[in-house]
């Protein structure tokens, strides 16, 4: 049994997009999607998560009801309002009940982040903080041991940055392939379209 969790963050309201639907409900990549069930930019970011099979999934939700896929926990954090820290807290906290050993998260508005960069960073554990990076920035997922968790105060929107930036002892970077595009506004949308059809659904299950 795993005994990491993987969270996926998804609670924000998305107040830079402007855009018909909420962000992580909008199209992504028309039908070249459809081969892996993917069709918005949340489903991109969760079939990542889940392709990586690192450990049971569980998405924090908050200002947009997401479809529901089966096999995936959704938990609703009733002060998303409150910014990111608040949901990475709830998903500490989670974590804790259940006697995990470590969360991996990443962003449900980052569509084009591949498996493999769940992967690397959950199997990397010479300190208790594991970082992605794609192309020398830090990015996401990042993976929190628990020994790190009562370090991580869960206020504003800065979810572990803060921690990381005054803690530079306990991470560890680990470069990523992959493209670590955040989907703010319509142009990021049509960015991460391109970057899809470019490259290839396939590209995104490895």
């Amino acid at each position: 049994m795993s005994t990491t969790l993987c969270i996926l963050l998804c609670a924000g309201h998305g107040s830079r997009y402007d855009g018909s639907t909420h962000k992580l409900l909008a199209p992504l990549g028309g039908s070249n999607a459809s081969s892996s069930g993917a069709s918005t930019v949340f489903e991109h970011s969760l079939q990542a998560a889940r392709a990586s099979d690192i450990g049971p999934v569980v998405v924090i939700t908050g200002a947009v009801e997401l479809p529901v896929i089966q096999g995936v926990e959704y938990v609703h954090n009733p002060r998303f309002s409150s910014g990111q820290g608040t949901s990475l807290r709830l998903a500490l906290d989670l974590a804790a009940q259940r006697n995990m050993q470590a969360v991996v998260c990443g962003l449900g508005d980052q569509p084009l982040v591949q498996p493999g960069a769940w992967r690397a960073v959950a199997a990397e554990r010479r300190t208790p903080i594991s970082v992605a990076t794609y192309g020398g920035q830090r990015r996401n997922p990042v993976r929190l041991a628990s020994s790190v968790w009562p370090l991580i105060d869960g206020v504003g929107d800065h979810g572990a940055r803060e921690l990381i930036a005054l803690r530079p002892e306990l991470v560890t970077e680990v470069t990523c392939a992959g493209f670590d595009l955040d989907v703010d506004t319509l142009e990021d949308l049509q960015a991460a379209a391109r970057l899809l059809a470019e490259q290839g659904n396939e590209s995104w299950n490895n």
